[in-house]
């Protein structure tokens, strides 16, 4: 059972009772236990200590092991308690769970005296995830059922460490790098199939299986289904408009059901979300142009350049070529998983200001209502424009309304209020829940205001579906479309690995391994099926990936001088999630005129949601923030510990122009200069290691640029 008081001789009460303590009374316990002073605490305590994501080290808040030697009793009692709530116990225990009390004699041999029982206790403790398999225990018999089978797996691990101390070749012995493998042809396919083929039929049932399973797979379908479906619609837009209805909203929802579906049960690493992406309409966009300016049909181009950036994707998955990211560090990552963030924010602003260019900041709203005109004979017509600023600040509300409400449910988890069960919840569903209010909120409360519908729903029509007629090109087009598929098979490939990074992150505690030659064979599979009948290209998406992870994953919650964050636990790696939101997105073709309704700045509210809350937990992020903060107030990181202020922000600087230069390309307004956007991507590794150590010293590099 969880205890309910909070108050720490409640506490000690309830144990005491619990435990049938003979020849020794509850006051000589607390005085054994607590401080003979005013503030009345504990006087001897065990906690652990972990490294934090971040750097430095954190307090395992959540438990605390309060020891003590009794003259009265004989053997010795050992005592734990599981709260119902969290109680806050003083400066490092202000989230504790559990308590464990020991009593021991005062004569008690050295093995086994207060000391060295509460250090048995506290190794049990030190490990998260059983922390977490505790919290979820029903009964009490379950409880010991869990403490037992802990201590028998140190037991275990303890003689399996003192085996391998015995083997020489076991010592310092490195972990391998799974992209580290020779060139032979297709060898680092077999041994991604290797190493993930065991694992696959428990992809599908750890969606089910586990303390708050069936939860986290609900919350986080709903999650991906809006996650990928809005996008998907503002993409499809966007699509449309730059290739003139050739590529419109249908065939991307298309194209994101096929593709997710198979990536979601045939990819390696089924975490990774495919979307048509903001880097991937730019390049339709270039083939747009080059098709209008060389007089080529545009379907049958786009076609050509997706299977030449397939078939370099089959190359480079053969030959093993992701062992080159083995050299791309965190700064490359960061610095892309910004600029993708950043286009997400981009597009959303750019929006808006061109719904207000149309409905604000137009003649109508400053001159007179009525023009008149005078006709050759003599018939007087009044054109009369109407001023729609309502439409324009409506769009405003919904917009911020959106961000705010989403990024406020995101972060209801670091805030003191209702009990951390129901602000989990809250966290998980914030997605579609601001999606939903704020789409009804905007239909009911202003429904005197006129939105133009987000896009305009049809069926997908059978000429829809049909091979693209590469006939119809000259044979120069198709070296041409070589070009184009060789650099869009470099943004293809960067985004890939770059993602897969990510999300194998060791901040994420992955376990079932890495697949990134099998994902990008996959990858090129499906542009293939795309290509030939004339849909959008899909790949690895940031920031969906990562915020999968995050969606799936257990958390603990710690509490720093009153501020609440999370620490990752353990991440359910199932299919299942991506598989059930893709199939709701199959589904939802069906109601298209209803999704039409969606009001367009919700739609890009959610681009501004998904753009802001990737941040938190971007380093590079972190430390430009730091070029304005007072520098008492910096967090107790690692890095800024180990390395000088101006070394670090020259660093961040360094990042900054990177970004900025990558930025300037990505948003040009030149549709030929952005051809090497993919090319400047790739250009971040060696402009890494061959330019950067020679401004910043390599050891500072070392703390600031590794995982």
């Amino acid at each position: 059972n969880r205890l309910q008081s909070k108050a720490t001789n409640d506490i000690l009460k309830q144990i005491f009772d619990e435990s049938k303590l003979e020849k020794i009374t509850l006051d000589q316990v607390r005085s054994a236990l607590f401080t003979h002073d005013q503030v009345h605490m504990l006087s001897r305590t065990l906690q652990c200590t972990s490294i934090s994501v971040g750097g430095g080290f954190d307090y395992d808040q959540n438990w605390i092991c309060a020891m003590a030697s009794i003259p009265s009793i004989q053997t010795r009692h050992i005592g734990i308690a599981r709260l119902k709530y969290p109680a806050n116990l003083g400066i490092s225990s202000e989230e504790v769970y559990f308590v464990i009390v020991v009593l021991t004699p005062i004569k008690e041999k050295g093995t086994k005296n207060e000391l060295e029982t509460g250090r048995t206790f506290a190794t049990l403790f030190s490990d998260v995830y059983f922390r977490l398999q505790l919290l979820g225990a029903n009964t009490e018999e379950e409880f010991k059922k869990l403490l037992e089978d802990q201590t028998k797996e140190l037991a275990d691990r303890q003689r399996m460490s003192h085996i391998a101390h015995k083997i020489p070749l076991a010592i310092n012995e490195k972990p391998s790098d799974t992209r580290k493998c020779n060139c032979r042809l297709f060898q680092g396919i077999k041994e991604d199939l290797n190493r993930r083929l065991p694992h696959y039929i428990s992809d599908y049932t750890d969606g089910f299986t586990g303390n708050k399973t069936i939860q986290k797979t609900i919350s986080t379908t709903l999650f991906l289904y809006f996650a990928c479906l809005m996008p998907s619609i503002a993409f499809g837009v966007l699509n449309n408009e730059n290739t003139n209805g050739a590529l419109n909203v249908q065939k991307v929802l298309y194209s994101q059901v096929f593709g997710g579906l198979f990536f979601a049960v045939f990819g390696g690493t089924p975490q990774i979300i495919l979307l048509t992406t903001a880097p991937l309409a730019l390049f339709t966009k270039i083939i747009y142009s080059i098709c209008e300016d060389f007089s080529l049909e545009f379907m049958p181009m786009f076609a050509c350049v997706g299977l030449w950036n397939s078939f370099f994707l089959f190359l480079y998955s053969s030959f093993g070529l992701s062992k080159l990211m083995q050299w791309s560090t965190r700064s490359s990552e960061e610095i892309f998983a910004l600029f993708i963030s950043i286009a997400f924010i981009v597009d959303a602003l750019k929006n808006t200001a061109q719904n207000f260019a149309n409905h604000y900041n137009i003649p109508a709203c400053n001159n007179s209502s009525s023009i008149t005109t005078n006709t050759s004979v003599n018939v007087t017509t009044t054109i009369i424009t109407v001023c729609e600023r309502d439409v324009s600040l409506l769009y405003l509300i919904l917009l911020l309304g959106t961000l705010w409400l989403g990024v406020t449910l995101y972060n209801f988890t670091k805030t003191p209020y209702l009990n951390a069960g129901k602000r989990e919840l809250l966290a998980d569903y914030s997605l579609p829940v601001s999606v939903i209010i704020m789409s009804v909120f905007g239909a009911l409360a202003f429904k005197d205001v006129t939105m133009i519908k987000s896009f305009k729903a049809g069926p997908l029509r059978s000429d829809m579906i049909q091979l693209m007629p590469f006939y119809s090109l000259p044979v120069g087009a198709v070296f041409g479309a070589m070009g184009l598929g060789f650099c869009l098979s470099l943004l293809f490939f960067m985004d890939q690995n770059i993602t897969a990074a990510l999300v194998n992150g060791p901040q994420n505690k992955m376990k079932k391994g890495t697949a990134y030659h099998w994902d990008l064979l996959v990858i090129g599979v499906i542009n293939v099926v795309l290509s030939l009948l004339g849909f959008p290209w899909v790949h690895a998406a940031l920031p969906h990936s990562p915020l999968h992870v995050q969606a799936l994953a257990d958390v603990e919650e710690r509490v720093d001088q009153g501020h609440i964050y999370k620490i990752l636990v353990s991440v359910r790696e199932t299919r299942i999630t991506a598989i059930f939101s893709h199939i709701l997105i199959g589904l939802s073709l069906l109601i298209t005129p209803v999704l039409s309704y969606i009001p367009t700045p919700v739609l890009y509210g959610l681009f501004l949601y998904v753009g802001i809350t990737s941040l938190y937990g971007n380093q590079m992020f972190e430390r430009i923030m730091l070029l304005f903060t007072e520098q008492n107030a910096y967090p107790p990181n690692h890095y800024i510990r180990r390395v000088p202020q101006r070394m670090m922000h020259l660093f961040t600087v360094l990042q900054l122009l990177q970004l900025l230069v990558l930025c300037g390309l990505g948003f040009a307004p030149y549709p030929y200069l952005k051809m090497f956007f993919p090319v400047l991507i790739f250009l971040l590794i060696p402009l890494r290691h061959k330019v950067i150590p020679h401004l910043v010293d390599q050891r500072y590099l070392k703390a600031m640029d590794s995982h």
